[in-house]
């Protein structure tokens, strides 16, 4: 615990959560050895503490210690920066160049945001792991390297690696031994202590009194979720030191420098088994049953229009209540939801009746729908033929004879009804 206790004041590591102290016995002890780590732990908990631990503890500690950000190098030049290129290997390389592996001979590379590296990267790296060789890029001359690698990401390995986006194989050569750093969400009782020192620290920098919290701007302090952790910490503190006249802050002036302070701190739940395409298939199922509500509405029209034609008004009008039954079902809650349709009276048979090509007729659902054009007499002989034929051949069964044309029971239904047949 002291050697703990030593490592925190040499590298300013402030806090006394229990995970974070067993983070860094188990970075102490690996230490001497040559063991490869990965660091875990969300973006901002300060992941980069770890490998200087690592590499001041070891024998490697007179050697190089190199960083490097894998997720801020370009895809097409990481390789090159870690094992190095010969000139004329692409556009631009004028010189021959060493790479990081090659530089740090004997020392310690920390890579950190190791699962952003590209697949092809990563089979170069897994080679380093397990023989300690690389090739320069545009060389065939094998070269051989004594690094130690520590990786670090805020990444979950494990998906990463379901989703074919990490190699298996170079993980568990990684995280030989993992070391995970909490969350400062996960540590709040350090949260005020941390907060001291970078307020002290500011105001030692801008040489301006060190702002305190008041106790209500305490405990929101230590309610706050923190998603960016002491990385948000410590530029919070900052811009309060900056901006703020006033040393002693309440809750309500710390509330303004917390996005989404008063929002509950709950995470989302997601249903792991929805799938993405499960919201499309909903919108085609609602559009398939407006669709079949239009149908039927228009066969609605047309079959009033009809019998206004042969002066039939209690047909019309029993044919309307049949068709309303159908569609929205017999139960008295229906029926008193049910649309009102006017049934227009019989004209005389003497004189002719205009019908519209195209009335609009609005409903309950706000369809303004024109009626179809009635199709050409060649098309509705060929249609009356074809389901004559397909009813003969299976014998008058419905359900077969829809199979057989390729439409709906019902919609055959429909034709047969149409066409009298």
């Amino acid at each position: 615990m002291e050697q703990v206790q030593a490592i925190k004041q040499r590298f300013e590591i402030i806090g006394n959560d229990t995970h974070l102290n067993r983070a860094l016995e188990k970075a102490i002890q690996v230490a001497p050895t040559d063991i490869s780590v990965l660091v875990t732990g969300e973006s901002g908990v300060g992941k980069e503490a770890v490998p200087k631990i690592i590499h001041s503890l070891s024998h490697r500690k007179h050697a190089k210690y190199i960083a490097v950000n894998c997720g801020a190098i370009p895809e097409g030049t990481i390789d090159s920066e870690l094992f190095g290129h010969e000139k004329g290997a692409f556009t631009g390389a004028t010189q021959t160049r060493s790479g990081y592996f090659e530089v740090a001979d004997g020392g310690t590379i920390f890579l950190d945001e190791v699962g952003e590296l590209p697949l092809t990267t990563q089979v170069r790296l897994l080679r380093v792991l397990e023989n300690g060789e690389f090739l320069k890029v545009g060389s065939s001359q094998v070269q051989k390297t004594n690094v130690r690698i520590v990786a670090a990401t805020n990444i979950n390995m494990l998906e990463a690696i379901r989703k074919e986006k990490f190699r298996e194989d170079l993980f568990y050569r990684l995280s030989t031994v993992e070391i995970h750093i909490p969350a400062l969400r996960e540590r709040r009782e350090d949260i005020h202590l941390l907060f001291r020192k970078f307020a002290s620290d500011f105001g030692q920098k801008y040489k301006m009194p060190t702002i305190r919290l008041e106790d209500d701007a305490i405990l929101l302090l230590q309610q706050y979720r923190w998603p960016g952790n002491i990385r948000q910490l410590r530029n919070v503190a900052e811009q309060i030191s900056v901006l703020e006249k006033e040393r002693s802050i309440s809750a309500e002036t710390l509330r303004s420098y917390l996005p989404n302070a008063g929002s509950p701190n709950l995470p989302a739940v997601i249903e792991k088994g929805r799938k993405e395409g499960d919201f499309s298939n909903e919108r085609e199922i609602l559009y398939k049953v407006l669709f079949d509500m239009k149908s039927d509405l228009n066969d609605l029209k047309k079959l009033t229009l009809e019998m206004l034609k042969h002066e039939d008004s209690e047909k019309v009008q029993e044919e309307n209540e049949n068709l309303i039954r159908k569609i929205y079902g017999d139960d008295d809650e229906a029926t008193e939801e049910q649309p009102e349709v006017a049934v227009l009276p019989a004209a005389p048979s003497n004189k002719e009746i205009r019908v519209p090509q195209s009335p609009v007729v609005e409903d309950k659902y706000h369809f303004a729908e024109e009626i179809e054009e009635e199709e050409t007499l060649s098309l509705q002989e060929k249609e009356v033929e074809l389901i004559a034929k397909s009813l003969e051949r299976n014998k008058g069964k419905r359900k077969a004879a829809a199979a057989e044309l390729g439409i709906s029971e019902r919609t055959l239904y429909r034709k047969i009804k149409q066409y009298d047949l």
